[in-house]
């Protein structure tokens, strides 16, 4: 990009070659010139920006959605995180004791999540479990075991609400680079109305799917099979149903097409991180259970886990010195039929040997 100096050293070059004599500096045709110069600069940008925006390899914000619709696709929206809430008594109740859905509860952080679903203590049982999701959108929502603790409007006969494993699943608005990603796939992987692309193209498009994998001769020649995840990871019942009829719609002649669950793997985590000398300990290990919460969820379906990727996770956060992970062992190859789920999540301090 041209300086301003430089458009007008080259406007002044001009002006003199063609009236015979250079302008003084700081008279009104010096002034002139250089408002000139200012504006000729604020178009170069102009038109650079405008040129970047034409093309899905430097387009950003809306201008790349843009280019998506071209393509057919659309930017994913923010997602609830989802788990199980367990709810409890204190003595067994004699008398069936009703949570009603949307019962809300929070973490010490104030991060609030509800139930989806009416659960009931039955007499003489001590809890019961419920699904239960984020109130709102986005990684915030994605708690550690054993976060929530706080009953807000329960029945009198509940003493106590836990999350016996992990909310995941919350993820913000799919950014640019990611979004840039799959609109550059698709023209790497064209659709055709036969092939895997067009069948994960068409899922992907349905309202509440997340991430879409087509595998072709599944069950032999002529047939598919595409597995997606909904928001909160595995698919419910009613997407499954819906995605079907409209695969069915869609679908080529005598090709037999099935929407289904993927199978999901559980995937412990267990690190050791050292925080950076001065750092709040206990902020950066829970700044740590944070990033590696985040990274699972429907999203994450046909990935493969690599250590190299979490360790990144963990190196990106503010006061992390060091980690060592014993858990997973190894990398979790990548499988299109597969979602990987967190399991139990453990980060400690990591102490440094002398």
């Amino acid at each position: 990009m041209r300086s301003i100096e430089t458009i007008y050293e080259k406007l002044l070059a001009d002006f003199a070659r063609r009236a015979g004599f250079t302008p003084e500096a700081g008279c009104d045709l010096a002034v002139r010139l250089w408002a000139a110069a200012a504006e000729l600069q604020a178009l170069e940008i102009q038109a650079d920006w405008v040129l970047d925006q034409s093309f899905p390899q430097t387009a950003q914000g809306v201008y790349l959605d843009r280019h998506g619709a071209m393509r057919g696709l659309k930017r994913l929206g923010a997602t609830r995180s989802g788990g199980t809430l367990r709810f409890s008594v204190g003595a067994p109740p004699v008398m069936d004791v009703t949570i009603p859905a949307g019962t809300v509860c929070m973490t010490a952080e104030e991060v609030r999540v509800r139930t989806s679903e009416e659960a009931v203590i039955p007499a003489g049982a001590l809890y019961a479990d419920a699904p239960a999701e984020a109130v709102e959108a986005g990684t915030g929502g994605n708690v550690v075991p054993g976060a929530v603790r706080f009953l807000t409007a329960c029945p009198t006969a509940v003493t106590a609400v836990t999350n016996p494993g992990a909310f995941t699943g919350g993820a913000g608005e799919e950014d640019d680079e990611t979004f840039r990603a799959r609109i550059l796939e698709s023209y790497r992987r064209l659709p055709n109305g036969a092939n895997t692309a067009w069948y994960e193209t068409t899922a992907m498009s349905y309202p509440g799917v997340t991430a879409a994998k087509a595998v072709g001769r599944a069950e032999g020649p002529g047939t598919v099979n595409v597995y997606v995840t909904g928001e909160n990871g595995l698919p419910d019942g009613e997407l499954l149903a819906g995605l079907q009829a409209e695969l069915q719609e869609k679908r080529e002649i005598a090709v037999t097409v099935k929407a289904l669950a993927p199978t999901s793997k559980t995937v412990n985590v267990a690190v050791a991180v050292t925080p950076k000398e001065g750092a709040d300990k206990e902020a950066v290990l829970e700044s740590a259970r944070r990033a590696m919460a985040d990274f699972f969820g429907g999203r994450l379906l046909g990935r493969a886990v690599l250590l190299a990727e979490l360790g990144n996770r963990l190196y990106d956060l503010e006061g992390v010195e060091n980690y060592r992970f014993t858990a997973p062992a190894e990398d979790i190859p990548a499988d299109s039929t597969v979602l990987p789920v967190l399991g139990t999540l453990e980060v400690t301090e990591l102490m440094e040997e002398a």
